[in-house]
């Protein structure tokens, strides 16, 4: 019973409102006996019918300053609070970096969305995507890379804002090639910055072998590793031989060119290394199957934690009811004083 809950009001004690119902029964009995007569005389017969007439003005705003007055009083002993309440959510502790191939063989269209033929890069930010929206407790950032690696977003809990810079991934913004080795260093040197994640997980997902960078796959993988970080590989693109556009010839027909293999034993060697696990995706069902995977074995723990802060109103009920009662005795004794 809380006629006040949709103004954030909360009472301690609400059974006191039940008080309230007697003030419109003692108005009405108040009524039924008629006012207080302002002349006495030493006979009342002359002056019956007058007795069940309806108070003056006066009189009935003293009277309705009462019944206000006392239904504050009531309110205030039902001790009205207004309470704010203060949600906070503890982050997981699990952070998620995304190395994700953008080689120009990533343009291959082995792939499809809604039954037509895509590119794999397509089919693969569709999906990350899905994955992010899928975590919203975790801290997760993007590296693209092909030639080489570069930074898409730093580890966040803003996934809003991490989904915006998808747009970053992009092939043709950095030169051609596949430097899975530095893209894992990288990454490494990312996860290693925070000292507070109970958990730190990469995802490599390629389609083909390491041809540029300095560093090696295997080694990168040590190193991630070391500073604490599952390494989960997924293996991109058909079983078959896949091309990509390579521009049109002089009679305007497109014209491809074969994709390099992917390299199934290097990513195993990697995942193992990383003690994680190797994954191929063949198409859009089965890579949309392995994140969905990881998201399991990834299980991200969170609490989420309530706060109540409350501030008494009583004392203004309180106050207000009592600068009333005043307010009426004042009017009462004075400038509305019955007469004797």
């Amino acid at each position: 019973m809380n006629p006040f809950a949709d103004f954030g009001i909360a009472l301690v004690h609400p059974w006191w409102l039940l008080l309230l119902l007697l003030v419109p029964v003692l108005a009405y009995l108040k009524g039924r006996k008629g006012g207080a007569p302002t002349v006495v005389f030493s006979s009342t017969e002359p002056l019956r019918a007058l007795g069940g007439r309806a108070q003056s003005r006066a009189g009935q705003f003293l009277t309705g300053l009462l019944y206000l007055a006392l239904a504050l009083l009531i309110i205030a002993l039902a001790r009205p609070q207004k309470g704010t309440t203060l949600s906070s959510v503890e982050a997981s502790g699990v952070d998620i970096l995304l190395a994700l191939d953008v080689s120009g063989s990533m343009k291959a269209e082995d792939f499809t969305i809604g039954g037509r033929p895509a590119s794999r890069i397509s089919v693969v930010k569709k999906v990350t995507e899905e994955f992010i929206a899928r975590r919203p407790n975790d801290r997760i950032g993007i590296i693209a890379f092909a030639g080489r690696p570069y930074l898409v977003s730093p580890l966040t809990l803003d996934h809003q804002w991490l989904l915006q810079n998808m747009d970053r991934v992009q092939i043709g913004l950095v030169e051609d090639g596949t430097a899975i080795g530095s893209a894992i260093a990288m990454a490494a040197n990312r996860l290693r910055g925070d000292k507070v994640a109970k958990s730190r997980v990469l995802i490599l997902l390629t389609d083909g072998d390491n041809n540029a960078g300095r560093i090696s796959p295997p080694t990168a993988a040590e190193a991630a590793k070391a500073v604490g970080a599952r390494i989960y590989a997924i293996g991109a693109g058909s079983d078959g031989v896949a091309r990509i556009p390579a521009g049109r010839n002089f009679m305007g027909m497109v014209q491809y060119q074969q994709v390099e293999p992917l390299n199934a034993e290097g990513l195993k060697e990697i995942a193992r290394i990383g003690d994680g696990q190797f994954f191929r995706a063949t198409d859009t069902r089965s890579l949309e199957a392995i994140y969905a995977q990881i998201d399991k074995l990834e299980k991200s723990t969170f609490e989420a934690k309530q706060y109540r802060q409350y501030r008494d109103l009583f004392p203004g009920f309180l106050g207000a009811g009592a600068l009333l009662l005043l307010v009426q005795t004042v009017l009462g004794q004075t400038i509305w004083r019955r007469l004797p």
